[in-house]
C-alpha cells in the first residue's frame, strides 16, 4: 500500500486536497446509496459539497468553523428555495437576498470565499431539483450529507497535518525560488522595452504570490504543537521570509553600475547567481515532497568565490568599491540558503522567537461583527460588490424564466456568478476562462453521453469534484471544464429524465458571462476609490517599521518582525490595486506614474531599512559608536517626520534634491567586511532621502486622486 500512497503525498497540496475531498464525496454517496438508496443519497450528497467547499489544507481548529458555516449557510439557503419554488417571483428577489447576504460574509477575508460560494451552489442545487421534493427531506438529508463529511474532513486532516505542513513549507519555498528567478530577469538590461514592462509586471504577480504561500505557510506551521521537526520548519519558513528581505536589498546601488559592457557583464554574474540558487531551493522544496534532500555543504564550508573574478575593471575604475558589497550581498543570500538546506537535514534551530511569539504571526480566524460593520458603508467595494451580485443573479433569474430554454434557469444563474468578481480585472479574467471552460466541458460530457453506466458516470461526478476543488485557485481553466461536467452530471443523475441539454448549457455560460460583464459597470469598485486610504496605510506602515527596524533593541524582535510584514503588505495592496486598474476604463485610473514612483520608492526604503537590520543584528557591536548611534536617531526623526500621514489632500510637496554621496567616487574606499560604520552612514543618509521621496511621490498621487475626484463615478 505504501508503494501507492507514496507518490500521492509527494503532490501539492492542492492537488492531495482536491484527492480527499473526492475520496469523501465518493465514500460518502457510496455509504448512502447502501443505507437509503440511489436519490437520498445524491440529496445527501449536496451537503457534503456545500462542507467540502471550505475543507482547505489547514489546521483542524480554523477548517471546522469554515466547514461548519459553509454547509450551514448552504442548508438553510436550500430550505429557503425549496420553500419558494412554487412562488417564481419571490424566489427570484430570496435569491437576490440570499446572494447579497452571502457576498457581505467577504467582509472576512478571502477566507470566507468557500463559504459565499456555498449559498449560490445551494441554490443552484436545489433548483435543479425534481419539483414536489418534501422540503423536510431534502434539508434533512442534506445535513445528515454535511455532518458526515465534516467527519470525514475531521480525520483527513488530522492524518495529513504533518503532510500539509511539509507542503505549505516546500509551497514556500518554490515561491521564494520563483522570486529569485525573476529578479534575475529583471536584472537583463538589455531586453527591450516591452519585455522588461512585461517582467515587471511578472515581479508583482510573484511577489503577490509569495506574499499568499509565507502567510498559508504560517498559518498551518506557527499553530503546530512544539516539536522537533515543527521547530526546524519553523526555523525554515523564518530564513526563507529574511531571505526576501536580502534579495529585496540586491537591489539598492545597481543603478551605479551606468550601462556598458563592465555593467553587464556584472548584472549578468548577480542574475546566474540568483538562478543558481534559485535552482538550490527548488532541491530542498523537492526534499519537503519526498525527493531526496540537498547534499551536505562541506566543513568548514569553503570560502564564497569571488563573483567578479572575470571581470576586468579599468584602472581607478570606482566601480571597484561597489563590488566587495554586491559579493557580501550574494554571500548572505548563499548562506541563508545553504541554512535552509541544513535544517531540513535536522540541524538543530535557533528560532529567533518563542512558539507563543510566532502565533503572533497567524491570521485572525475569527469572525467578528466589528468587520462586518465597518463594510456598511456605499464607499465599501464589499458592499458594492453584494449589492451588485444580488442585482445580477436575481436578473440572471428573471431572464432565464423568459427565454425557451427556462426549464433550467439556475445555470445562467450559476454562470454569472462564477464570472462576476469584485472587480473589472479578475471578471474579465474570468470571463474567458469559463467560456473556453464551458465548451471544453460541454464536448466532454457529449462524449459520456455515450455511456450507459450510472456507476461510471457517477465516477465522473466524483473525480470532476476531486478536480473542480483542488484547482480553484490554481488552475482555474481546470476547475471551469471540471465544474462544467459536474453541473450537467448532478443534473442527470438527480433528474435522468432531463438528459444531457448541453446547447443550453452553452447557450446560458454565453448570456451568463455577458451578464456578468455588463454588471461590472453597475456600482463599479474602481482601484482609485480605496488608494487614498491605502497610500496612507503604506506610509504609516513604512514609518512604523523605520521606527522599528533603526532602533536597537534585542527585545524588540516580534515588533519589528510584525511591522516588517504590515509595511509588505502595504506595499503589496498598493502593486496589486496599479495592476488591477490597468483594464479599467481610462477615464478612472488612478495616477500610474506617481503609484509607480511611490512603490519603487517604497520598496527601495524597505530595501534599506532591512540591510540596517541586518547590519545590526549581525555586526552590531561594530556599529556602537557615538557617530553611529547619532546617525540611527537622526534617520528615525526624520523617516517620522517624512513619513507621517497627510492632514489633507493638497499640493505635494516640493521634490527631494538629489542624493549627495550617491557617487561612486563617494563609496567608503573599504570593503564593508573589515569598515562597516561608513557603509552604515551611507545608508542611512540613502534611507532618509528614499523616505523624502516617499513622501513626496505619496502627495503627487492624493493630490492628483483629490483633483478628479467627483469627475468619476
Amino acid at each position: 500500500m505504501s508503494f501507492l500512497l507514496h507518490p500521492i503525498l509527494r503532490l501539492p497540496a492542492h492537488v492531495l486536497n482536491g484527492i480527499t475531498v473526492a475520496l469523501g464525496v465518493g465514500l460518502h454517496h457510496l455509504l448512502f446509496t447502501l443505507l437509503a438508496g440511489p436519490h437520498p443519497a445524491q440529496l445527501a450528497l449536496s451537503g457534503a459539497i456545500y462542507a467540502s467547499l471550505a475543507d482547505l489544507p489547514g489546521t483542524l481548529a480554523r477548517s471546522w468553523r469554515r466547514m461548519a458555516v459553509a454547509a450551514g449557510l448552504g442548508c438553510l439557503t436550500a430550505l429557503t428555495v425549496a420553500l419558494l419554488r412554487p412562488h417564481p417571483l419571490l424566489l427570484g428577489a430570496s435569491i437576490a437576498v440570499l446572494v447579497f447576504a452571502a457576498m457581505m460574509t467577504l467582509a472576512w477575508g478571502p477566507r470566507a470565499g468557500p463559504v459565499s460560494f456555498a449559498v449560490v451552489l445551494s441554490i443552484v442545487f436545489t433548483m435543479g431539483l425534481p419539483a414536489g421534493q418534501p422540503v423536510p427531506e431534502l434539508v434533512g438529508w442534506h445535513v445528515a450529507g454535511a455532518l458526515l463529511y465534516m467527519g470525514w474532513s475531521f480525520g483527513v486532516l488530522a492524518l495529513l497535518q504533518r503532510r500539509y505542513r511539509s507542503l505549505a513549507l516546500a509551497a514556500a519555498l518554490g515561491a521564494t525560488a520563483d522570486l529569485l528567478r525573476a529578479r534575475a530577469d529583471l536584472l537583463e538590461d538589455s531586453a527591450p522595452e516591452v519585455v522588461r514592462e512585461g517582467r515587471l509586471q511578472a515581479w508583482i504577480g510573484v511577489e503577490a504570490r509569495l506574499a499568499e504561500r509565507l502567510q498559508a505557510a504560517r498559518d498551518i506551521l506557527f499553530a503546530a504543537p512544539d516539536t522537533p521537526l515543527s521547530r526546524g520548519q519553523a526555523g525554515v519558513l523564518l530564513r526563507a521570509i529574511d531571505l526576501r528581505d536580502i534579495l529585496l536589498a540586491g537591489r539598492l546601488d545597481l543603478d551605479l553600475l551606468g550601462t556598458d559592457t563592465m555593467a553587464s557583464q556584472v548584472r549578468s554574474v548577480l542574475a546566474g547567481q540568483l538562478r543558481e540558487l534559485a535552482q538550490n531551493l527548488e532541491l530542498s522544496q523537492a526534499g519537503l515532497r519526498g525527493g531526496p534532500l540537498p547534499p551536505a555543504a562541506p566543513e568548514p564550508p569553503l570560502p564564497a568565490p569571488d563573483l567578479f573574478a572575470g571581470i576586468a575593471l579599468a584602472a581607478r575604475d570606482p566601480r571597484a568599491r561597489l563590488l566587495p558589497a554586491l559579493t557580501d550581498r550574494g554571500r548572505h543570500l548563499r548562506n541563508d540558503v545553504n541554512r535552509i538546506a541544513a535544517l531540513l537535514r535536522g540541524a538543530l534551530p535557533a528560532l529567533p522567537l518563542s512558539r507563543e511569539e510566532l502565533r503572533l504571526f497567524v491570521a485572525p480566524e475569527g469572525w467578528p461583527l466589528a468587520a462586518l460593520r465597518a463594510q456598511l458603508s456605499m464607499a465599501s467595494p464589499v458592499l458594492r460588490h453584494a449589492l451588485r451580485a444580488g442585482l445580477a443573479l436575481g436578473c440572471a433569474y428573471f431572464l432565464a424564466l423568459v427565454l425557451p430554454w427556462a426549464s433550467h434557469p439556475q445555470w445562467m444563474v450559476l454562470s454569472v456568478a462564477v464570472v462576476l468578481r469584485g472587480n473589472l480585472e479578475q471578471t474579465l479574467s474570468r470571463r474567458n476562462v469559463r467560456v473556453l471552460g464551458t465548451l471544453l466541458g460541454c464536448l466532454l460530457v457529449l462524449l459520456l453521453a455515450r455511456v450507459p453506466s450510472t456507476e461510471a458516470l457517477m465516477l465522473v461526478f466524483i473525480v470532476a469534484v476531486g478536480l473542480a476543488h483542488g484547482f480553484a485557485l490554481e488552475r482555474y481553466l481546470v476547475t471551469a471544464v471540471a465544474a462544467t461536467v459536474m453541473a450537467l452530471l448532478q443534473a442527470h443523475l438527480v433528474d435522468p429524465a432531463s438528459g444531457f441539454p448541453i446547447a443550453e448549457r452553452l447557450a446560458d455560460t454565453l448570456i451568463g458571462a455577458l451578464l456578468a460583464w455588463a454588471f461590472s459597470y453597475v456600482l463599479p469598485s474602481w482601484e482609485r476609490r480605496s488608494l487614498p486610504r491605502a497610500i496612507v496605510r503604506a506610509l504609516l506602515a513604512l514609518q512604523e517599521y523605520a521606527q522599528r527596524a533603526l532602533r536597537v533593541d534585542p527585545d524588540a524582535a516580534v515588533a519589528q518582525r510584525l511591522a516588517r510584514r504590515q509595511a509588505y503588505d502595504a506595499l503589496g495592496a498598493l502593486a496589486g490595486a496599479l495592476q488591477r486598474s490597468a483594464v479599467e476604463p481610462a477615464r478612472v485610473r488612478p495616477p500610474v506614474r506617481e503609484l509607480s514612483t511611490l512603490l519603487d520608492h517604497g520598496q527601495r526604503l524597505m530595501a534599506h531599512l532591512s540591510m540596517v537590520r541586518l547590519m545590526l543584528t549581525h555586526r552590531g557591536t561594530e556599529l556602537a559608536e557615538p557617530r553611529t548611534v547619532a546617525a540611527l536617531a537622526e534617520t528615525e526623526a526624520a523617516l517620522r517626520v517624512s513619513l507621517a500621514a497627510p492632514q489633507k489632500s493638497g499640493a505635494p510637496s516640493p521634490a527631494t534634491p538629489g542624493l549627495d554621496n550617491q557617487g561612486l567616487e563617494l563609496l567608503p574606499a573599504e570593503s564593508p567586511t573589515e569598515e562597516l560604520e561608513p557603509w552604515m552612514l551611507r545608508r542611512l543618509h540613502a534611507t532618509a532621502h528614499d523616505g523624502r521621496e516617499v513622501a513626496h511621490a505619496a502627495r503627487a498621487a492624493l493630490a492628483r486622486l483629490a483633483a478628479t475626484k467627483g469627475a468619476v463615478p
